[in-house]
This record gives structure tokens, sequence and C-alpha cells, in this order.
């Protein structure tokens, strides 16, 4: 039996998936391959309309990917590995449910790009670094990294940060816009847990977070005039759903909705 990897948690609407490869969450291609099974299972589960993506234990939510398995692999391997990799993180990104990472420790490299590829991201405060030091191994951020940091900071900061390779703490995350929150550790998973119950039925329309989500993704990769288009698309399919109809009536009835995600 394969080494399980990656924990799978739904409940109450959420699903809580932990990357688990001891000391430093590491991942393989065995990883890569349970985490995309995972971001599947929980995007065709209908009762579940949030991800939270953290790391097992104290220190680390991710180091990146394995170092000594790279070493010993062929440079064909190498690319393969990479190509999958993006194959995951690029699902992860543009499942049409909200993704959450909960930066529980160090997320650097590799799984700084794991991060990026969630919408929002959570740090705990005084756990860890962040930052994608790869060019101190004479690479490059090879998993989405320069395109998801450039995108999200800017050019000129993502070039600084990448080329210097320097990391960082979570406060400082936060102030270059890396991070939307940053809890103290005593509480964190208590406090990710209330984050997102903000995004959860019945509450909140969770199938019109994740087409907001998805309007944003794919809009943004394509022209303005493409971008449109697509949003006119996403609100037709909201306006046929059933929160869309309770949201209506409850505004006409001046009462709060109760939302289903349906």
């Amino acid at each position: 039996m394969d080494q399980r990897l990656v924990r799978y948690e739904a409940s109450e609407g959420v699903a809580w998936i932990e990357l688990d490869n001891p000391p430093a969450n590491t991942y393989t291609h065995e990883m890569m391959r349970q985490l995309d099974d995972a971001v599947l299972r929980a995007r065709f589960d209908h009762d579940v309309h949030v991800l939270v993506l953290s790391g097992t234990g104290e220190r680390f939510f991710c180091a990146g990917a394995d170092i000594e398995m790279l070493r010993n692999v062929e440079p064909w391997f190498k690319y393969q590995f990479c190509l999958h990799a993006n194959e995951t993180l690029n699902r992860l990104e543009q499942t049409p449910k909200l993704v959450v990472a909960a930066l529980n420790g160090h997320a650097v490299g590799g799984g700084l790009e794991i991060a990026l590829a969630a919408d929002l991201r959570l740090g705990r405060r005084g756990s860890g670094k962040v930052g994608l030091p790869e060019v101190n191994l004479g690479v490059l951020p090879g998993t989405g990294g320069t395109q998801r940091l450039a995108r999200l900071v800017g050019k000129p900061r993502a070039i600084e940060l990448m080329a210097t390779g320097r990391t960082f703490d979570f406060d400082e995350a936060l102030d270059l816009g890396l991070v939307e929150a940053v809890f103290d550790p005593g509480d964190f998973r208590d406090r990710v847990r209330d984050y997102v119950r903000q995004f959860l039925p019945p509450a909140r329309a969770s199938k019109a977070v994740g087409l907001i989500k998805r309007a944003v993704q794919s809009g943004l990769d394509a022209s303005f005039h493409d971008g449109l288009a697509l949003e006119r698309e996403l609100q037709q399919q909201l306006f046929l759903s059933e929160d869309a109809t309770e949201g209506l009536a409850a505004y006409a009835d001046k009462r709060k909705p109760t939302f289903r995600g349906r």
C-alpha cells in the first residue's frame, strides 16, 4: 500500500487537506498524485464548499520538493515531475470552490508555490519563513512561482524576491500582500475555521463564491472582452441556481437569506 502523504477530512462544508511527510512536508511525485486526488474528491463532493490546505506538525507547511529525490533522478524525470506538479496546482487553482492555504509553518520554495495556487492565504505568526529561494540551488521557481508571484505582488517586487532568494516572516508577507491575515499560534486552527466559515452556507452563497473565483482566475488570463463574456456566462448559471432564487426572494421579503450552495 502506498504511504499516505496527504490527509483528507471533510466536515461542516470544509475539506481539510493536510500535507504529511515529516519532518518538512516536502513533496514527491506520489504526494502530488495524492494531492490531485484530494482536490478532485473535494471538487465533486456537493457537501464541500471550501478547501483548506495545510501541513501536519508545528514547523512546516511545506519546504518544497524533496531535494534528495531530485538529485537522484534523470533530467527527463525532473521535467516530468515539474510538469505534473504544475498540472496539480493548476487544478487546485481552477477548481470552482474557494481554496484557503493555512500556512502553519515554513512555506518556502515549492511549498510557497503550492500556497500561491490557493485563492487566499493565512499565516501562523512566528511559526516560520516564506520565500522562493530556488536561485540558491541554481534553478528558478518552476512550479508556477515566477508567474503567480508576479501576478500577486507585481513584476519588480517579484523579480527582487526571487533573484535575492531571501525569506521573511508572515508579518512581512502580510505587508507584501502574500497573505490575507496572520493569526497567533495558540488558536491558529480555530481562527482558520472561523475565517472560512464566512464563506459557507447558509450565510454565504458558496456557488456564487466559486464562480466569482472562476471569473477572476480564468478572466484575467483572457482579453477583457473574453473576460466579460465569461462573466456573463457564469452569471447566467447563477441566475438558474437555487441560491439566486433564495437571495432575490429574501431581499424582497426583507429577511436574511438561507443559502444551500446549490
